[in-house]
């Protein structure tokens, strides 16, 4: 990350500084992924969503984009540091790779406003924390600390403040509603593979394995099934449940462990598949 422009420096250069830097450019996608969604979303609820392709379309642009800038300047850290060349597993592994792939299947891919939305919650998290660290110690620099300062550090705008602690106390919240609707976002796509929708068996597969890398790699996602799970049990529990019904979700939940197992990375490069999380 680049250093921030002295505070020394009259404000224009310091924004035209700042403006420069590909951060900058990863954080205008991310502002523009935003200001789309709104309006793809205020469309859909006036039920105009057929009108607002072009706002549909710039979300997964954005997010391609973004995601695009992240991915590049992690490889080309690598590079710089001469680390050894990165596989294609390892590639792939990396959720940022995963959101970048996602976004380019579902830009080419018909509408879905569940889509939107995940994207929209990390980019407005995004957005928030470089105001925070960036755009607004450049546009009001940060204030000497105090002489009986205990810790020395110069005194953030009051507005960067708050900010830090909106991100801190909504985080991990939001980031369980972004979970919520990932898995929901699969039922949708299952409902119209059903009802074969166009290219919906093109991206069943495709968004179940995305999904899938998910679950391995977010405590979120593993919480999200465990209380999907959980509610389906406490439904069935019920005394007047037809056992059909609870045979069904017995073999729901068997292949969805097996299927677990045999995704399981691990299992074919030498190490043991781990157990999937227990919930009931």
């Amino acid at each position: 990350m680049a250093p921030p422009p002295p505070a020394s420096l009259p404000l224009p250069q310091r924004l035209a500084a700042l403006a420069q830097t590909l951060q900058f450019a990863w954080f205008v996608g991310h502002f523009v992924l935003i200001a789309a969604t709104v309006k793809y979303s205020l469309s859909w609820i006036a039920m105009k969503g057929y009108r607002s392709n072009i706002s549909y379309r710039f979300i997964f642009l954005s997010a391609a984009v973004t995601y695009g800038i992240v991915v590049y300047k992690t490889l080309r850290a690598r590079a710089k540091q001469r680390a050894p060349q990165i596989s294609p597993l390892a590639l792939a592994a990396d959720e940022n790779v995963q959101y970048l792939v996602l976004a380019l299947i579902w830009l080419f891919s018909p509408r879905y406003i569940l889509a939107t939305l995940p994207y929209g919650i990390y980019s407005f998290f995004h957005v928030a924390t470089y105001m925070r660290a960036n755009l607004i110690p450049v546009v009001f620099p940060p204030k000497p600390a105090a002489a009986d300062s205990v810790d020395g550090k110069p005194v953030a705008h009051p507005i960067a403040d708050m900010i830090g602690r909106f991100v801190k106390e909504y985080y991990d919240a939001s980031m369980s509603v972004v979970a919520s609707l990932e898995i929901l976002l699969w039922g949708s796509v299952f409902l119209s593979a059903l009802l074969f929708q166009r290219r919906s068996w093109i991206l069943l597969p495709l968004y179940t394995a995305f999904l899938r890398a998910r679950y391995s790699q977010s405590i979120h996602v593993q919480n999200s099934f465990a209380k999907l799970e959980a509610n389906v049990e406490n439904l069935l529990g019920n005394q007047g449940t037809p056992p059909a019904a609870r045979q069904a979700w017995q073999a729901i939940k068997n292949g969805g462990r097996q299927f677990y197992l045999a995704t399981d990375i691990n299992r074919y490069i030498g190490g043991a598949a781990a157990p999937p999380k227990k919930t009931s």
